[in-house]
């Protein structure tokens, strides 16, 4: 039953890791768009896709990589099936700028207003990301702050990278 109960919380880590490397990508491809002046939302789609679609494979072939040399062998189906639902599961956590930018083709809002929602979002949901990851961790108030805080300062370092590396 233990093992089961950290196989689970495992395959919650991976998901949750995904989700948070795809958060980030999003975040500075939105962001270093917004930067690069005027953009046509069917540009910005395409870009964001793309990029996604590229972050997810690449990591789906680390992941493999690193099952060959952690194992020795080639994942089974269950463990592929693993890797894979943790890899492309996290697609969801970045749908919200489609539907942002979709409003924009729809003439609802423009692309730049579209874009700073999306980059609004995004950083929300890596707090929301930092806060699941130690919800429950047995830290009094005070530590939960410091490490809530040190993760808000790690972010906003890798935020302002991407700013410098885009922009």
């Amino acid at each position: 039953m233990a093992s089961r109960s950290r196989l689970a919380s495992q395959e919650l880590a991976d998901r949750l890791r995904e989700q948070i490397y795809l958060s980030f990508v999003a975040l500075a491809v939105v962001l270093a768009m917004r930067t690069h002046g005027h953009v046509e939302v069917g540009a910005a789609a395409v870009t964001l896709a793309v990029t996604i679609l590229g972050t997810l494979m690449a990591v789906f072939t680390a992941e493999v990589i690193a099952h060959l040399i952690m194992h020795e062998s080639p994942p089974t189906r269950a463990e592929l099936r693993t890797i894979l639902f943790a890899t492309f599961g996290a697609v969801g956590s970045v749908l919200i700028p489609f539907v942002f930018l979709g409003a924009a083709a729809l003439g609802w809002w423009d692309v730049d207003a579209a874009l700073v929602a999306s980059a609004i979002l995004l950083a929300v949901t890596l707090v929301l990301y930092g806060y699941v990851a130690v919800r429950r961790v047995p830290l009094t108030w005070w530590q939960r702050l410091i490490v809530l805080g040190g993760e808000a300062a790690l972010g906003l370092i890798v935020i302002g990278l991407q700013i410098v590396a885009h922009g």
